[in-house]
């Protein structure tokens, strides 16, 4: 699986690069600046961009602007965003067309090598990997939309999990339920959101994501 990193950070930089290439991944590139990210990005065509979120030359949003751009080039570019503070209007971007894998963590909040390597291989086919507060952020800025204020507490929970990426059968050992019920409580959320049920995780999620997501 072939991966093109982006910090600025140098021991971070080799750090990740160490880690992803024990754990079997081909890095083709790791760039620590916006412009290089994108060269890298069109040249390399990855299975996976790792990206953070402010770099070089001005630290302010460098790192994503480049990942979305190589993203209209490349449709459906997974991209799973590393930064330090949750951006939500960055967030928002990365959900807005619907497609391709996407996770955003939180660097403080990846607690060992193996979460890092689990959502970057999710990422990679095609699923997503959100951060719980980065959730709890967009759920929080959606807090008056009427059919999120429909969902039960059960449901909220069932919700904020589907966007981690999660299976039923892991949401249910998470919230000790079995997966009929995660299922039950899954098809609720999907009618009162207005979704058409899936069968296909990746796109469920992405879909309740870009619902969230709306203005």
């Amino acid at each position: 699986m072939r991966v093109v990193l982006a910090e600025d950070l140098h021991l971070l930089r080799e750090g990740l690069v160490h880690l992803l290439r024990a754990h079997g991944f081909d890095v083709v590139a790791a760039v620590e600046s916006g412009p290089d990210l994108l060269e890298a990005l069109i040249r390399d065509h990855p299975d996976v961009a790792v990206v953070d979120v402010r770099l070089p030359p001005t630290f302010t949003d460098e790192g994503l602007q480049a990942a979305l751009a190589a993203r209209e080039r490349i449709p459906g570019l997974p991209i799973l965003v590393l930064s330090q503070h949750v951006e939500q209007l960055y967030a928002r971007e990365l959900l807005a067309d619907g497609s391709g894998g996407i996770g955003y963590l939180l660097k403080d909040r990846v607690f060992n090598g193996e979460q890092f390597v689990d959502a970057v291989r999710r990422v990679a086919a095609g699923g997503t990997a959100m951060d719980p507060e980065v959730i709890a952020k967009l759920l929080a800025s959606n807090a008056r939309n009427e059919p999120l204020s429909r969902l039960t507490p059960r449901e909220r929970d069932v919700l904020e999990l589907m966007a981690e990426g999660r299976s039923n059968a892991a949401i249910g050992q998470r919230l000790y339920l079995s997966e009929s019920a995660v299922g039950k409580h899954t098809a609720g959320i999907f009618t009162k959101l207005g979704l058409v049920p899936s069968d296909d995780d990746n796109r469920r999620v992405l879909a309740v994501l870009a619902f969230l997501n709306r203005r």
